[in-house]
């Protein structure tokens, strides 16, 4: 009889989520797997035919890591401060798995950015409409720029060159939303693309 297989489908998507917390991305092969479960490399092509069959399962592991801090963030008060607290907070303790989700190009495993930027959309999409009063392509467009600003912050903080304090991320951000959130209000067409821009500007600036 072949020998009983020790490990479990999700312990093995466990250990190569590890290895990227770890040693990053790029390190993720059958062999660190294995030293990390502490067995040859066989128990892994057991259960998954390919590595990159094991690396789509691991990529599905830290999106729903990803999704289920974002659901967290939208049962506070403020649902969208919350997404942006947990967006931020995702990028402090899972450097490597941002990487991951937001720093890999698209391929045949990896949606890429875009990808998780509709994921992000779509869960935050109901409590815009609901709280902020928008339509769907309001809030689309309205969490669109928002998350543009947060991005910026979590991706200057997994590599090292963020030079802000959370709270100064706060106050850069809440700056941010009010006037983005003032100008959907107020002026009609923009989330269309269908305003007059040079109008607009030359009153601003004459005030």
């Amino acid at each position: 009889m072949p020998p009983k297989v020790k490990f479990q489908k999700e312990e093995i998507v466990q250990a190569a989520l590890d290895v990227i917390r770890q040693k990053g991305v790029s390190a993720l092969s059958a062999r660190e797997v294995a030293t990390k479960l502490g067995v040859s490399t066989r128990p892994i092509f057991t259960y998954f035919a390919s590595m990159e069959q094991l690396k789509a399962e691991v990529y599905a592991a830290a999106k729903e890591q990803y999704r289920q801090c974002l659901e967290k963030g939208l049962t506070e008060s403020i649902p969208f401060l919350g997404v942006w607290k947990q967006f931020l907070g995702f990028a402090k303790k899972e450097p490597q798995l941002y990487r991951l989700l937001f720093l890999t190009p698209p391929d045949s495993i990896s949606g890429g950015v875009q990808e998780s930027l509709r994921l992000s959309q779509a869960l935050a999409r109901e409590s815009l409409m609901r709280v902020y009063h928008m339509d769907e392509k309001t809030a689309d467009c309205y969490f669109r720029d928002i998350w543009l600003v947060a991005f910026s912050f979590a991706t200057l903080t997994v590599t090292g060159n963020c030079a802000y304090t959370d709270e100064e991320i706060f106050n850069i951000g809440a700056e941010i939303s009010l006037s983005v959130c003032k100008a959907y209000k107020e002026i009609p067409g923009l989330p269309e693309g269908n305003y007059d821009k040079d109008s607009l500007f030359r009153q601003l600036i004459q005030q």
